[in-house]
């Protein structure tokens, strides 16, 4: 599986929250979150797109940093 980095702009515990809801619904993905530096690493082989995409349902900005 491919490890991907993402600068989500989370503040809280409340956001950080909100990007494992929406990464457990997606299902088949391991990932971290870095609270403090703003953080996600997601270890999937889904399309980079739909990783995008999903984070964004959480309301935050997305950055995509590439695969680490």
């Amino acid at each position: 599986m491919t490890k991907h980095e993402f600068e989500v702009a989370m503040t809280c515990e409340g956001c950080s929250g909100a990007v494992t809801r929406v990464l457990n619904k997606l299902g088949d993905v391991k990932f971290e979150i870095d609270l403090p530096k703003k953080l996600v690493w997601i270890e999937s082989d889904k399309d980079v797109d739909l990783l995008m995409e999903t984070l964004k349902k959480c309301g935050k900005e997305v950055k995509y940093n590439g695969t680490k």
